[in-house]
């Protein structure tokens, strides 16, 4: 979803730019990643490293081994990374060990919690970017602060919000919402993944419980992510989920049938940074189950509230949605869906 709009932007200067994707596989369900791609409407990636799955040690030392070939053979004058996770660090070590300028799509964002592995990743890949495209004016001020040179950020806006204008008339003809028999504003929509939710048997019994007392009010509808399914039945609470009428568990989704779900659902349940971001931009109340936020606009003009894994706080606060008095919110600055054109705009001045 952050690529898409970048490689959209970089086809208007064919000509002048030989623009390369590759795709480290560190999102490595095969059948997901065809659907995202087709869905994005992207090419088939340049390079695909096919590192898999491993412990965070692993899979950044395979991307940057990968990746190091990929560098050798083509030789490129910048690499681009984006967002927070493993490649983007990995990627960015690899690149200016080799002296090659590093651009970070989505720089600046802190959450404040060291234990989160992609605060780690921010924190290292802003360290070393030669340019940092900034979301919102928080990112701004957290690179000023850690000594970043004024010349290196650019607030650009969101590249996240660049898809979901471009695809929301797709999207919305995506048929998932008949085909779970689900209508517009009736439901909440779920997606949760972070380890400090869905890793242990509490966690996961406490977002149980949150279910089990929504359900009657609001149909629930959840992708479940591989890693929660995984611990769902690790924890032998497989069978309490099934057992909650209303919940609808399902196999992960494509983009277009997700951004439908986002853009009608009633209330949003997530740990997700981006849906934080899309809920905001549409105008739907969002409740974070965490206790911080690297994308604090989402709370501050957004519509999203942070409550953490607290079982009464969610609940309370989605009665509230459901009795009708849902948050309202604005739109950020510059999450107009012209966020990758600025970003390239800047990088072609530089050639």
């Amino acid at each position: 979803m952050k690529v898409a709009p970048l490689h959209k932007a970089f086809q208007k200067h064919a000509g002048s730019v030989r623009h390369l994707i590759a795709h480290t596989g560190q999102h490595y369900d095969e059948a997901m990643s065809k659907i995202f791609f087709g869905d994005l409407e992207l090419p088939q990636p340049d390079f695909y490293l096919g590192v898999g799955s491993g412990s965070h040690a692993q899979q950044t030392a395979r991307i940057m081994v990968e990746f190091e070939k990929v560098l050798e053979e083509v030789h490129p004058d910048l690499v681009i990374v984006v967002g927070d996770v493993n490649s983007t660090v990995a990627c960015s070590l690899v690149s200016v060990k080799m002296g090659i300028p590093v651009a970070h799509v989505e720089a600046g964002l802190r959450s404040g919690d060291r234990t989160m592995p992609e605060e780690i990743n921010r924190l290292l890949t802003d360290s070393i970017a030669d340019d940092l495209f900034v979301t919102e004016p928080s990112g701004v001020a957290n690179l000023h602060r850690e000594g970043i040179d004024e010349k290196k950020i650019h607030l650009v806006g969101n590249v996240m919000i660049d898809s979901l204008i471009y695809y929301r008339e797709k999207a919305k003809k995506s048929t998932i919402m008949e085909r779970l028999g689900v209508k517009a504003n009736k439901f909440t929509l779920v997606t949760l993944h972070r380890p400090s939710n869905v890793d242990t048997e509490e966690g996961l019994a406490k977002i149980l419980a949150i279910f089990e007392r929504i359900a009657s009010r609001s149909e629930i509808v959840f992708p479940v992510h591989p890693r929660t399914k995984k611990m769902l039945a690790q924890h032998g609470l497989g069978a309490r989920a099934d057992a909650i009428p209303g919940l609808r568990l399902l196999d992960p989704i494509g983009y277009l049938d997700f951004l439908r779900l986002l853009d009608n659902a009633q209330l949003v349940l997530t740990d997700s940074g981006g849906i934080q971001e899309e809920t905001t931009f549409l105008g739907v109340p969002c409740l974070t189950l965490r206790e911080n936020t690297e994308r604090p606009i989402t709370c501050e003009v957004g519509t999203n509230e942070l409550c953490g894994l607290d079982v009464e706080k969610v609940v309370s606060r989605s009665e509230v949605v459901f009795a009708g008095n849902r948050k309202k919110g604005r739109v950020p600055d510059l999450w107009d869906g012209n966020a990758a054109n600025r970003i390239v705009d800047v990088l072609i001045r530089k050639i």
